[in-house]
């Protein structure tokens, strides 16, 4: 095992917040697919909720690849956790409260916050694997390059169903599934492409 460490607290602490977010991550698509109503958008979430498993395992492997403790706690770990906590019980309460048209919108919701956050956190490792002159930086590139493509299917996939469950819910033409999904966006710049056709399929639609 490497004992070399990332020097300097914040970029460990962002090592152990991607981690915690991950972990977060779990629940929260546990929770949200208790929500899910629309079969294409369960498959989906399912599929999420097996790879941010796997991304566990490759935060908590990094983690200790660098020479640190994966149970190490940081205060930025424990707000991380407590965003996860508190939107996993979003979606119980919506559950409880809300019709299920209404549940399943709150939970694409707190999905999409969630991986809003875990999506920065890749993309800051990301830079530190290929811009930072830190020590031991570039054993973080391999997992990078295992989790970010991932990442963005994630935020971008999600946004677009929450952007369509909406609409659908306002008795607007809505777009589903998303064609975000439909196109299998990986990037930002695909991800506007899909956002600007889908307003000529939902005046199709009318």
């Amino acid at each position: 095992m490497n004992t070399k460490k990332l020097l300097g607290s914040v970029p460990t602490d962002l090592l152990f917040q991607a981690l915690e977010t991950e972990k977060g991550g779990v629940q929260v698509y546990t929770a949200a697919l208790r929500c899910a109503l629309n079969p294409d958008l369960r498959e989906e979430w399912n599929k999420y909720l097996e790879q941010t498993k796997t991304h566990v395992q490759i935060c908590t492997d990094l983690i200790r690849e660098l020479g640190l403790d994966p149970n190490t706690e940081t205060p930025g770990r424990q707000v991380v956790r407590y965003l996860g906590t508190s939107l996993v019980k979003t979606i119980e309460l919506a559950l409880r409260c809300a019709d299920p048209q209404a549940a399943q919108i709150v939970a694409a919701e707190c999905v999409t916050l969630a991986e809003t956050k875990d999506h920065l956190n890749w993309e800051l490792i990301g830079q530190l694997a290929t811009k930072s002159e830190l020590p031991d930086a570039s054993l973080l590139q391999p997992a990078y390059e295992q989790v970010e493509e991932e990442e963005d299917e994630h935020l971008y996939h999600t946004t677009g169903w929450t952007r369509e469950l909406w609409i659908q819910a306002l008795g607007m033409p809505a777009v589903l599934p998303p064609p975000e999904e439909v196109r299998d966006v990986k990037t930002q710049e695909e991800a506007a492409q899909a956002k600007k056709a889908r307003t000529k399929k939902a005046a199709g639609a009318r």
